[in-house]
């Protein structure tokens, strides 16, 4: 077997070009390591190795005519179950496929689809996204590879994404993220992820969770590939994704003005505070400028989102309009809180929407003082599901999940994590960089210079133990 899916997105993308391998190489590779890790690690709701390894002749065909598609040509990509692609069912985490034109793909699977990247197949999704644990309970968890003794959660809502990378059967997961939902998973799972600034990347083709807090977003496994991936999907970006890799790269650490964002590291599980506290150190070191600053918008927008915020109400109308045949199997993690979230009144609702809107644009003035604020990106270690089984258990666990994550989606933030260690529980945890509306390019090109610093997360972490 080869090994060239251990290497980065741009090197493989030479060795495509100068045929040194092809996609239908990496296709057979990503396909053995499914054979080998797949059953244990569960990441996908469904593939199809026919249309997966077809996609990867139709690449090399064109690569075979002289025809160059961008970086992501004859890539491996998977895909949450949330988005529509052609030839797949969409579920959404529910228990049946839904309606046919929930299948149609919108412009983020259609730039893949422009660059002939492979896709794997479709990964497990919370039940229309709504959670940030990871569970499914009509299809079952996927499985940390983190943990070779115990069912640990993945995080969601992208619970397959993450997984999808560990296991070697793709090198770019498309997620989602509302609240967190590619940042959590990203964290849990040792992956870097992306979420873009609200309105940068389209979401039609994406079942909706909160129209006014969805964004697209990706997983990799280093922030080069971020980088990488980020240029073929992104419909504002002018240049080659090389040019932009090259171009983001060029910011030295010294140059960045780093705030702390405190209320992030409180509370948080053994060895979660301590390893970012000590990857800032490392930053500091280096020459980055690292400072705490007061941001009161944080607390206050958690305290609306404790409350529901936009997602809940958004959520519950968009059952009641258009799946209101799936409301009786809503997972009861969902259906237990149906009812309150429901009965949000309209004033409240409008009213938590223009505070929001008062909050982002503050924390974007009080952010004039620094390119980005960090913290941990998910404040507690992945639980196991035997821990999340019961109704008390997933509340006790899914909001903390998200406590961190959220203020980028409320406050209007775009925002990577990176991971940069493991916590008291040999877990990985992630360092969240969060930078102002459409600053997307400053975020990524500050996550290169702090992984420059650190390393990537094999290098600072190891492989998985499910995944060596």
């Amino acid at each position: 077997m080869s090994d060239f899916l251990e290497g980065s997105i741009e090197a493989i993308a030479a060795a495509l070009r100068d045929g040194s391998t092809t996609s239908v190489a990496l296709v057979r590779e990503a396909e053995d390591n499914h054979a080998r890790r797949g059953a244990v690690l569960g990441a996908y709701k469904v593939r199809d190795p026919e249309r997966f390894m077809a996609e990867a002749r139709a690449a090399d065909a064109a690569f075979a005519a002289g025809l160059d598609f961008g970086p992501l040509q004859g890539i491996p990509v998977s895909v949450k179950d949330l988005y529509g692609v052609s030839g797949y069912p969409t579920c959404a985490g529910t228990p049946a496929p839904l309606p046919e034109k929930w299948t149609r793909e919108g412009p983020v699977v259609g730039a893949l689809r422009r660059s002939l990247a492979p896709v794997s197949g479709k990964t497990h999704t919370v039940e229309f996204a709504f959670g940030g644990i990871g569970t499914n309970a009509h299809w079952g968890t996927p499985r940390n590879p983190w943990d070779a003794a115990a069912h640990r959660v993945p995080g969601g809502s992208s619970a397959g994404a993450g997984v999808s990378l560990a296991e070697g059967s793709a090198l770019i997961a498309l997620g989602s993220d509302t609240a967190g939902s590619v940042r959590v998973p990203a964290s849990f799972t040792g992956a870097v992820g992306v979420k873009t600034s609200f309105g940068r990347w389209s979401v039609d083709g994406v079942v909706p969770l909160s129209p006014s807090l969805d964004t697209a977003g990706v997983l990799t496994r280093d922030v080069a590939d971020a980088t990488l991936a980020f240029a073929a999907i992104d419909p504002l970006t002018n240049m080659p994704a090389a040019a932009l890799l090259a171009g983001l790269g060029e910011l030295e650490l010294a140059d960045i003005r780093i705030g702390i964002c405190e209320p992030h590291f409180e509370g948080c599980d053994p060895g979660v505070a301590e390893g970012v506290q000590a990857a800032l150190d490392a930053l500091a070191k280096g020459g980055a400028q690292v400072t705490a600053i007061a941001l009161p918008e944080i607390d206050e927008a958690m305290e609306i989102f404790l409350r529901g915020g936009l997602a809940a109400p958004e959520f519950a109308a968009f059952i009641n309009n258009e799946m209101l045949d799936r409301k009786a199997t809503l997972d009861p993690n969902v259906a237990a809180r149906f009812e309150s979230m429901e009965a949000v009144p309209a004033i409240d609702y409008l009213t938590r929407r223009d505070r929001l809107a008062h909050l982002a644009g503050s924390i974007n003035e009080r952010m004039r003082a620094v390119n980005v604020i960090v913290g941990p990106t998910v404040p507690i270690t992945p639980p196991t599901v035997e821990a999340v089984a019961d109704i008390d258990g997933y509340r006790a666990h899914n909001m903390p999940a998200l406590r961190n994550t959220q203020s980028a989606n409320t406050l209007q933030l775009c925002a990577v994590t990176i991971p940069v260690a493991l916590d008291a529980a040999g877990m990985p945890m992630g360092l969240q960089i969060m930078a102002p509306l459409d600053e997307d390019e400053y975020a990524l090109a500050a996550a290169l210079a702090f992984e420059r610093a650190l390393g990537t997360a094999r290098e600072r972490l190891g492989p998985p133990p499910l995944c060596t």
